[in-house]
């Protein structure tokens, strides 16, 4: 449903979707001192607010949990909610990985130092309820089990780069694992750590992958890339976009979080 929301939204002629955007009320507005959020497929809303309180809100408003003890291993650097059943919560500074159940109590702690890993880059829910860590000291992605144990990895990425990427967000999706990185672009590998595609799509913000498509920010432009036909497309979003500090797109919705306040929008 999502990607022929926006597949739909793109085909759109350009200044018929900047009149939308330029007019166009929000659905539903949230605010409490926002500083980070992020969705998952169920339209569930998870936000950071700025005394470091996560919580969890339905698509209707309705609080399903709130984890207060956010701050315990230092600045939180990245919250994944791909499986609503498993929140993963990244602590850079000090590798340290907590996973959360879907009304946000602390099921386990995984600390990445005992394997090895003393510079990951970034982290994602993988195919096998596992957990993908990028190990940028070594140019490695691996997978991990809640126990803390590495079942899989792929070659150093130095062997087949000239440089080693520095991706900031991983998604698996469709039996495909993808690597952003602003500065290289995207890299998309299988499950086995061949490297299929290599493209550059620098400079984005927000990026995310929906199906066979992925979607990205400069400013508010923005862009979708679909990777069957190679092809990329671009669209202009006008105010809607204007000073935004993260967008993210759910089902039917797409929200902005802008001074501290979550708008969003029907798609």
């Amino acid at each position: 449903m999502i990607k022929l929301l926006l597949i739909l939204l793109f085909a759109l002629p350009a200044h018929t979707m900047m009149a939308q955007a330029d007019t166009a009320l929000p659905a539903g507005l949230m605010t409490g001192d926002i500083v980070d959020f992020t969705v998952d497929n169920l339209g569930n809303i998870y936000t950071i607010s700025k005394t470091n309180q996560l919580k969890k809100t339905t698509a209707r408003g309705d609080s399903v949990g709130v984890f207060n003890d956010v701050k315990r291993y230092g600045k939180l650097y990245s919250i994944d909610a791909t499986n609503p059943l498993k929140i993963l919560l990244f602590y850079k500074d000090f590798g340290t990985i907590v996973v959360l159940d879907r009304f946000l109590n602390a099921r386990t702690t995984i600390d990445i130092r005992k394997q090895g890993i003393f510079q990951a880059k970034a982290i994602a829910q993988s195919y096998d309820n596992g957990i993908w860590i990028y190990d940028e000291q070594e140019a490695i992605l691996k997978r991990m089990n809640d126990e803390g144990t590495i079942i899989g990895q792929t070659a150093d990425l130095r062997q087949s780069m000239e440089t080693a990427p520095a991706p900031e967000l991983i998604v698996d999706q469709d039996r495909l694992v993808y690597l952003y990185d602003p500065l290289q672009g995207l890299l998309v590998f299988d499950y086995f750590g061949t490297l299929k595609h290599k493209i550059a799509l620098l400079g984005w913000l927000d990026f995310q992958v929906i199906g066979a498509s992925v979607f990205g920010r400069k400013g508010t432009l923005f862009e979708r890339y679909e990777l069957n036909s190679l092809s990329l497309q671009e669209q202009q979003f006008g105010s809607k976009l204007t000073g935004v500090d993260k967008i993210r797109i759910g089902p039917s919705m797409l929200y902005c979080l802008r001074n501290g306040s979550i708008s969003y929008y029907k798609l």
